[in-house]
């Protein structure tokens, strides 16, 4: 059996989702060696409230899957609206993101970054494939918030809260 035709393609579908603003995250996690990974992502949302899990994903040809795949625990940082800089770095391809970067050891020796509005510290219970991603669903078994507004991206851009 196979799938009828679509009416758009990748980049209209990638402009279509770009009309849903989200916050921004960077995942962290520390590898087996001790190395430490971390990147942007926007794929986080919750999943259910008992028992905590929260939900992301990550493109398959990633340079930090395996880590990811792998690792006991994770840390999602939520950033705060003065962070941009923090997302674009864990966007790029620079060699050590985490250079000049403060940061405190999470559980499983995950980064927990500085100064952002929230951050969840998961252990990472389930992955699944989902299309050119993999699904990542894992157990919140710490989580913090501060008073900070987060950093939100809409439409390609990054954004801040206004009240109504």
């Amino acid at each position: 059996m196979t799938s009828p035709a679509l009416a758009f393609d990748s980049s209209t579908f990638r402009r279509t989702l770009g009309m849903f603003a989200t916050g921004i995250t960077v995942i962290t996690a520390q590898a087996k060696d001790g190395s430490l990974v971390g990147l942007t992502a926007n794929s986080f949302n919750s999943v259910s409230l008992t028992p905590p899990m929260i939900v992301w994903s990550l493109g398959n040809n990633s340079g930090v899957r395996e880590v990811l795949e792998r690792c006991e625990y994770y840390a999602v940082n939520v950033l705060a609206d003065d962070q941009e800089a923090l997302s674009n770095l864990f966007a790029s391809k620079a060699a050590d993101r985490f250079a000049g970067v403060d940061w405190e050891p999470g559980l499983g020796g995950a980064p927990v970054l500085a100064g952002c509005a929230a951050v969840f510290e998961v252990r990472n219970s389930l992955r699944y494939p989902g299309g050119d991603h993999v699904i990542f669903i894992g157990e919140v078994a710490r989580c913090d918030r501060s008073e900070r507004e987060p950093l939100l991206f809409f439409n390609g851009r990054y954004r801040k809260l206004a009240a109504l």
